[in-house]
């Protein structure tokens, strides 16, 4: 059962016992482009309680916002009582509201695109705040006074970036100038809200466009002020014609896929954060340096990560690859055994991908990543690290006691295997003792 067949089917519920029921905000907006709803919220007369009473097990996640969820099926449709709020006092939600009608519960809402009701059943759209003439010139305009809008809910600053990132809209002067008036407000937001908004953003294609907005808006300075330090810090020309740390970021993001995972964007965009706390100039060699830049760069991304409240998992792919991004010029000097280590991390497609975005945004340098590609064919035949031919309970079984030294005989016996030098655990064996 599709989904909007689900939400169709509670709407239709809801209206033969006497209540109104129309679609509401993001549905309507990505059917009127072209898009399929990823889920359908209903807006409705009845109040939380009536809703209940029609959809018995249904869950209330805002009864002081008239919100309950209806399950149908494998679906989880929201459905809204028409409110109005109160006044915002913390700059994150009303303190309180009034239940209402259509016409004032779009005039709530943040913008006139998110502000448009649809019929379920004819598929007429009810527009009260001009949002059919802005999907029409494809423009993000704020609901009434802007500067309104954004002092009742901060995360609306982030949230209209976000939206014109998405669709490839553009805000509109007036409600620009309120994000740029509120930018500080967005301090107000808890961590784990703003993490969502931005990984909406970093992961759409035009990911780039959105980075630029956030710089411009001053956004990006209040939630992640180590990007701001990349504007004008200047590269080796030799090495990045293209500019400075900012510029070839930047152009990294543009030539990931549009599907990049958000793993991926995230290390993309922090992988030089290190650049600007290590850039010296070395009189000697007469050009600019980043020494260490990766291995302090893994360690901010770590700090920014965690003030945003990414989870560890996250956390522990992203850390990596920007730890490991320069280690790549030194792929085709690695003995066999430390290549195929190296390429065994749990995350070496992104890495590779990153690599290959690296070079291309600025050195053009493709040998080390044709190089990788080989050798991922080569090796495709077994695994790269297949079963130990010994382990630690042989160790202890030859009179070892479990130490430091048992994780040196161990690297040193794979080494052999990775090699190709070991092929059976009776020879793995048999060197494990001349070792000892």
């Amino acid at each position: 059962m599709p989904a909007r067949t689900a939400a169709v089917e509670i709407a239709r519920r809801l209206t033969d016992a006497g209540f109104e029921a129309l679609f509401a905000g993001g549905c309507v907006r990505d059917r009127l482009l072209g898009k399929e709803p990823k889920d359908y919220d209903v807006a409705t007369s009845a109040t939380p309680d009536e809703v209940q009473r029609l959809f018995p097990g249904s869950n209330v996640v805002g009864a002081h916002f008239g919100v309950v969820i209806v399950r149908h099926g494998v679906f989880h449709v929201e459905v809204a009582t028409f409110r109005t709020d109160g006044s915002y006092h913390d700059g994150r939600r009303p303190s309180s509201v009034e239940f209402s009608n259509p016409p004032e519960d779009a005039n709530r809402r943040d913008f006139t695109i998110n502000g448009l009701f649809e019929n379920p059943f004819t598929g007429e759209v009810i527009d009260h705040v001009g949002g059919l003439a802005d999907l029409e010139t494809r423009t993000l305009r704020a609901i009434g006074d802007p500067v309104a809008r954004f002092a009742e809910d901060a995360l609306r600053l982030l949230r209209a970036v976000r939206f014109a990132t998405v669709l490839g809209f553009e805000i509109e002067p007036a409600t620009w100038h309120a994000i740029l008036h509120h930018a500080p407000d967005l301090r107000k937001i808890a961590p784990e809200r703003v993490r969502d908004e931005f990984s909406k953003l970093i992961v759409a294609p035009e990911r780039a466009r959105g980075l630029d907005l956030l710089v411009t808006s001053g956004l990006i300075g209040q939630f992640m002020p180590e990007v701001l330090a990349l504007i004008g810090c200047e590269q080796p020309p030799e090495w990045h014609p293209e500019g400075d740390v900012y510029t070839h970021t930047r152009i990294m993001l543009e030539m990931i896929g549009p599907d990049a995972p958000l793993t991926l964007c995230l290390a993309v965009l922090l992988h030089d954060i290190g650049k600007p706390p290590t850039h010296h100039f070395d009189e000697a060699a007469g050009r600019i340096r980043f020494n260490g830049h990766d291995k302090v760069g893994a360690e901010m991304s770590v700090a920014i990560l965690r003030r945003l409240r990414y989870p560890n998992d996250v956390i522990d792919a992203v850390e990596p690859m920007v730890d490991r991004h320069m280690q790549f010029m030194n792929v085709q000097r690695m003995r066999v055994a430390k290549l195929k280590r190296f390429m065994a991390a749990p995350n070496f497609d992104q890495e590779l991908e990153l690599h290959r975005v690296d070079c291309a945004s600025s050195n053009g340098f493709t040998d080390n990543y044709d190089f990788l590609r080989v050798m991922r064919e080569e090796f495709a035949s077994e695994p790269l690290i297949p079963p130990p031919l010994v382990t630690g309970r042989d160790l202890i079984e030859l009179g070892l006691t479990p130490g430091p030294r048992f994780k040196l005989l161990l690297e040193t016996i794979q080494t052999e295997q990775l090699e190709g030098r070991l092929q059976d655990r009776e020879t793995a064996l048999d060197l494990l003792k001349s070792l000892i």
